[in-house]
């Protein structure tokens, strides 16, 4: 994932943003996550015998990522903006859709998010998913192998956002298209700019 990163903070340092990232609980070079290992193996074992992927196995993968990460996020924010050349407004672009919703609704300093589409999502950040009102972009690659369509879609038409816009490609999880980041950019320069524009007044 490193070049796609990369790439992606250079296009967000080019409009004039820093940048951040961290690894995932449970990632490389980090303590190993059990709980998430075992549901991942339930998940892929469901998915190979062509059965639902259920309700429990969902929680279990995805809420102790969702529940060390956002904690994680925030002490990141605080540490960022305490240094003299980096200020706000905030946005979160990217990454689990379930830690950027979270964080959408726990975080006010976030202003804005842009989320890649997932389905599997558990009932508690539907939950979130009403809840947020920040502006989201959202990204769904149409023939995402790793993800259901459907439940993508159903978990965009439950965000409780005003301002929300389904950018979908067609293409696996990776085949992005060049104008879709294109877009994303020019959403959180909109954004950023905007509140950054009030704040100087």
């Amino acid at each position: 994932m490193y070049p796609r990163l990369a790439a992606r903070a250079r296009h967000a340092a080019a409009d004039g943003f820093a940048t951040a990232t961290i690894e995932l609980p449970g990632g490389p070079g980090r303590p190993r996550l059990a709980v998430a290992e075992d549901a991942r193996a339930d998940m892929i074992r469901a998915l190979e015998a062509g059965e639902p992927v259920e309700a429990d196995i969902i929680d279990r993968l995805v809420l102790p990522l969702v529940e060390l990460a956002v904690p994680e996020w925030r002490a990141t924010l605080d540490a960022l903006l305490a240094l003299p050349v980096i200020g706000g407004p905030v946005a979160y672009s990217g990454g689990n859709i379930s830690i950027g919703l979270r964080l959408a609704v726990a975080e006010p300093r976030i202003v804005a998010a842009g989320l890649f589409a997932g389905s599997f999502v558990p009932r508690a950040i539907l939950e979130d998913a009403r809840r947020v009102t920040i502006p989201l972009h959202v990204l769904l690659q149409w023939d995402d192998e790793g993800n259901d369509r459907q439940m993508a879609l159903e978990l965009f038409d439950a965000l409780g956002s005003l301002e929300k816009t389904l950018n979908a490609n067609l293409g696996g999880h990776t085949g992005v298209p060049q104008h879709a980041a294109e877009d994303a950019n020019r959403f959180f320069v909109r954004h950023l700019r905007s509140r950054q524009s009030g704040a100087a007044k």
